[in-house]
């Protein structure tokens, strides 16, 4: 169970480095446009905002990954931490932007949390 929450936490820290580089670097770019499904005008009058949530995906990518080197007596507290952070930002954000993102991101955050919990 440990290894399983072990990648988990990876998958889930790949992901929002994924998030940040579109949230950061793509969002007006003709991919990021895709993905967002929006116009260039939209894209540049967001662009700020978006790289600003970018930058807090990354936070929650390097939270994640540096829990996991943390000593076993605090990690899962942190890890608890950030992937409760990460599920209600998702829950969040599918009620106030798009729905998927409750299976995009709190979904994967509330498996792993779940089976933290079944570790402990």
């Amino acid at each position: 169970m440990e290894l399983l929450v072990k990648v988990l936490v990876v998958l889930i820290a790949v992901e929002h480095v994924y998030f940040m580089v579109l949230e950061m670097f793509l969002w007006d770019k003709p991919y990021g446009l895709k993905v967002f499904g929006q116009t260039m005008e939209q894209a540049q009058a967001s662009k700020s905002l978006a790289a600003n949530q970018g930058l807090y995906n990354g936070f929650l990518a390097a939270g994640l990954l540096w829990s996991l080197t943390l000593p076993v007596e605090v990690r899962d507290t942190a890890l608890q931490f950030f992937l409760t952070c990460i599920a209600v930002a998702g829950v969040f954000g599918s009620m106030t932007a798009v729905r998927s993102i409750l299976y995009v991101q709190a979904l994967p955050a509330l498996i792993a949390l779940a089976c933290l919990t079944l570790l402990l």
